[in-house]
């Protein structure tokens, strides 16, 4: 193994010597006034009237505006009646608590903030509606004119008795995956300002650039040249910062409007209420199979919470029915969704996107399938894997897995724990009575990646000095792909990946894009990189041939040191032997260009995942002691990236399982509006992750690259929710919903406890 390539990007972040969007200073945006937007109190009111008349004249207060002022049109839902739109400004009616009511132009952060409370706004109360049971009854309407709370709806659920007829054993199980919030470290931010002539220059904290100027420009009624939209460092996104939200559309049209540079930079607290919540599913789940331990069916029926306005969390249950059949050999699966409306924040995309609560339905189940039959977890999973010779295979679902070698990946990670020492160690612990109780949990997950909404396009420009400038349209927040697609450019050129440069995240600059999202950015924008290069060597073979003498056929780049030769013992002109470097051809051609475009198709990476808990029984409190996985995201070209990655995941998906949820009250209060009532976990909370690489190349694409930014985030909800549930189950536990908080555990020991009490007595 090689020395690894360290991230090129980390020693701006580091040191501090980068810039976000609220710490940018550009000469252009000076004086630029602060935006702050009044919020609803209520989760769902009429608004009888706004008064912003003293807010108006507050101490440096420039401007203030209602829905009444702003001209938006609603963002347009993404399935649902149109009816269901989101107004940028609510109207008439608020629906959840945090709803942006009116806006604040001052001329600093603290005067916005202290001209909110002026604000009067006089709310008539309507009916919360804050669970998707409520919603799904339709008996209180969010949107009156669309006739239902259901956005979607999709698939079925199967016959049962044809489902599972041939089946000895079938297990049905209800599930919740609870809401969680991505808590980026940098929340939403954006900075827009005004040029002479008319036209935006937007800095968004996003993961889309190109996105976010598409939608900015269709809600203001612009061309897209109008605006330029630049996306700095941006601290982290996960899938909620794909496109724009109604706040910084809101932000660009007062910029057009009064002419000046407007910032706003959202608080923590309006973060933690108002965005980037998901997840959010009710599920019940069914399966079937024999007494030998052979799966052969499954069910999977989906209720999700949508949150107020249908937005792309409303369509992801879509995504969870594609990989409902997870990677197991089922001969029969079956999958049914919708998506309901609540009184709640919208729910979004987040790290998976769909597939975490595909992942954690299944691998919950085959443990209850596992626990009914008696046989051990991992022998029921290593009798069902899909095997690598049925490659590419398409699931009952009708999802197209590339590649892929399931059991070995299982067998991996029971090994590298030492699965068997652990039973063991179990089985003493059990044996002697200990009040810590020794919990093991596996998941064995898939997911599909490199999602492609269009295909990436990617420029190569070779300068005279011999230095290479990538463009591409995929757009970081912490991937590394400065690093990862300098290091593909300088293997394909032969040169050091010091010179080359990687360019994104700017409109202007990049012609197109599609964004970075959905762990597609290596493999796709990746691939079209690799045919930029492909097609910027075979310009430079024109250029070297016509200067060394020689056909084109007989010229070939030496990787080892980057240079242009005549193939051996074809005579040339003086130099020949010596070849052309790359700045030499470029200063002979001007400027050589190389362009490339890969849309492809998506690919499966897969995986295992084993973690081993102790639980207190005294206390219900879960210490992770140790988490072992095995992640195959294809050919990896920087395996200290894809640790990174794995860890990141690994985190989250740990933080969802053992400590995260975003709660309301039934009136549709946010009761976790603070990082002190929502708890991400932090580092003392978890082990040194012990990872265990393998790499499956994908044939879909010139890389053989899958993703790997989302495995941690599938893969490790269900192995810790199943780890808890073995340690206490010879205590009467069958099942714990996430988060596995101690009072959850607890009172599942203790319920268990008096359930087994309750026949104790019925019995004497």
């Amino acid at each position: 193994m090689g020395t690894p390539v360290v991230r090129v990007e980390d020693r701006l972040l580091v040191t501090g010597r980068t810039s976000f969007v609220d710490n940018l200073r550009p000469p252009e945006a000076d004086g630029a006034l602060h935006v702050t937007f009044v919020r609803s109190p209520t989760a769902h009111a009429h608004i009888r009237s706004t008064d912003i008349a003293v807010a108006r004249r507050a101490p440096g207060v420039v401007a203030a505006f209602t829905a009444a002022d702003v001209p938006i049109p609603p963002l347009p839902p993404v399935t649902g009646a149109e009816a269901m739109a989101q107004p940028c400004l609510a109207t008439d009616v608020v629906r959840y608590v945090g709803e942006p009511v009116a806006v604040i132009v001052a001329k600093t952060a603290a005067a916005a903030e202290d001209a909110v409370a002026s604000v009067r706004v006089d709310y008539r109360a309507l009916q919360p509606v804050v669970s998707v049971e409520e919603a799904a009854r339709d008996d209180v309407l969010l949107f009156p004119a669309a006739g239902t709370n259901v956005a979607f709806r999709r698939g079925d659920g199967g016959d049962g008795v044809q489902l599972f007829d041939d089946c000895e054993v079938v297990v049905s199980r209800q599930l919740s995956n609870q809401r969680v919030a991505a808590v980026p470290l940098e929340p939403r931010a954006a900075l827009c300002v005004p040029g002479a002539d008319g036209r935006l220059t937007l800095w968004s904290s996003t993961q889309t650039p190109h996105g976010v100027r598409d939608d900015v420009a269709a809600r203001l009624g612009l061309d897209g040249a109008a605006l330029r939209v630049i996306a700095p460092h941006v601290g982290g996104g996960f899938g909620a910062k794909i496109g724009a939200d109604a706040e910084t559309i809101v932000v660009c049209w007062l910029a057009a409007t009064l002419g000046r540079p407007m910032k706003w930079a959202e608080a923590r607290g309006d973060n933690l209420v108002c965005h980037g919540h998901a997840r959010a599913q009710r599920q019940r789940a069914t399966i079937g199979g024999l007494r030998d331990g052979t799966l052969i069916a499954y069910r999977l029926e989906i209720t999700a919470d949508a949150g107020a306005y249908p937005r792309v969390g409303a369509d992801l249950p879509g995504t969870t029915m594609g990989v409902a059949a997870g990677p197991y050999a089922f001969s029969r699966v079956a999958a049914a969704a919708r998506s309901v409306v609540t009184n709640t924040a919208p729910v979004g995309a987040y790290r998976g996107a769909g597939q975490p609560e595909a992942c954690a339905a299944l691998e919950r189940m085959v443990d209850l399938f596992a626990s009914e039959i008696g046989m051990d977890p991992a022998v029921v999973r290593a009798r069902n894997l899909i095997r690598p010779a049925a490659f590419p295979y398409r699931s009952p679902r009708g999802t197209t897995y590339d590649s892929g070698d399931y059991p070995r990946a299982l067998a991996a990670v029971c090994d590298a724990a030492g699965y068997e020492s652990l039973r063991a160690e179990q089985a003493r612990r059990r044996a002697r009575g200990d009040s810590r109780h020794l919990g093991i949990g596996l998941s064995v997950y898939v997911e599909i990646s490199g999602w492609s909404d269009g295909p990436e396009q990617a420029r190569v420009e070779m300068r005279a000095d011999g230095t290479a400038v990538a463009y591409v349209g995929t757009s970081p927040h912490g991937q590394g792909h400065d690093t990862s697609f300098a290091m593909l450019l300088a293997d394909d050129l032969g040169i050091p990946m010091e010179r080359v440069a990687v360019v994104h995240g700017d409109t202007d600059v990049v012609a197109s894009g599609v964004g970075t999202f959905g762990s597609r950015s290596l493999q796709v924008a990746g691939s079209a990189l690799r045919a930029a290069g492909v097609g910027l060597c075979q310009q430079a073979r024109i250029v070297a041939a016509r200067a060394l003498g020689v056909a084109e056929q007989d010229v070939e780049l030496d990787r080892s040191s980057g240079r242009w030769h005549a193939v051996p013992g074809v005579p040339g002109l003086h130099g020949a032997r010596a070849g052309l470097g790359w700045g030499e051809l470029a200063a002979l051609h001007g400027v050589l260009v190389g362009e490339g475009k890969f849309e492809g198709t998506t690919t499966v990476p897969f995986g295992a995942h084993l973690a081993v808990v102790e639980v207190d029984g005294e206390t219900g409190r879960v210490d992770l002691r140790r988490y072992v996985a095995v992640d195959d995201a294809g050919r990896l070209v920087n395996p200290l990236i894809a640790e990174g990655q794995r860890y990141g995941g690994i985190a989250q998906g740990l933080g969802q399982a053992l400590f995260e949820a975003v709660v309301y009250d039934g009136d549709g209060n946010p009761l976790t509006a603070s990082l002190a009532d929502y708890t991400p976990p932090a580092a003392p909370d978890l082990p040194s992750f012990e990872l265990v690489r393998m790499q499956t190349p994908s044939p879909v694409n010139p890389l053989g690259a899958k993703g790997i930014g989302e495995a941690g985030a599938v893969g490790a909800p269900p192995a810790v929710q199943n780890a808890v549930v073995d340690a206490v189950r010879h205590l009467g536990v069958g099942h714990i919903d996430m988060p596995l908080t101690p009072w959850k555990v607890w009172s599942a020991i203790r319920d268990a406890g008096r359930l087994r009490d309750g026949e104790v007595a019925e019995r004497a």
